[in-house]
């Protein structure tokens, strides 16, 4: 089992930053591809950005590239997001989530990750 605790979130005007995290215990860390995804109010939820397990590798939503970071320090257990000049249609539920694989592997459905947390509500005002 591998339990994920997302933090970070909150209101910020458009324009502005936020940085979440994704805090992992129970199993090796570094085993885990991982990836965060959001869900908006009467949406499906959606992929956003992707990392692999020795942070490498990184892949991003088209709507979000240029704007958000994804990085990870292994040593810590943790996963990072890093959202810059947000908009309002970023507002969301985050979830981050972990999927045992092989390194540099992708992976963009919700459906393959076997691990998620409880989420962290980002909302960004006009």
């Amino acid at each position: 089992q591998v339990q994920l605790v997302e933090s970070g979130g909150g209101l910020v005007q458009a324009g502005g930053s936020l940085r979440l995290s994704c805090a992992a215990s129970g199993r090796t860390f570094s085993n885990y591809n991982m990836g965060w995804f959001r869900q908006a109010p009467g949406k499906e939820r959606e992929f956003v950005a992707g990392i692999s397990r020795s942070g490498g590798n990184t892949y991003y939503t088209d709507s979000v590239k240029g704007r958000f970071t994804i990085s990870r320090d292994n040593a810590k257990n943790t996963m990072y997001l890093q959202m810059n000049s947000l908009k309002p249609e970023d507002t969301a539920l985050y979830y981050c989530a972990a999927v045992r694989s092989l390194d540099y592997s992708r992976h963009y459905s919700a459906r393959e990750y076997d691990y998620w947390g409880q989420g962290t509500q980002v909302t960004v005002s006009s």
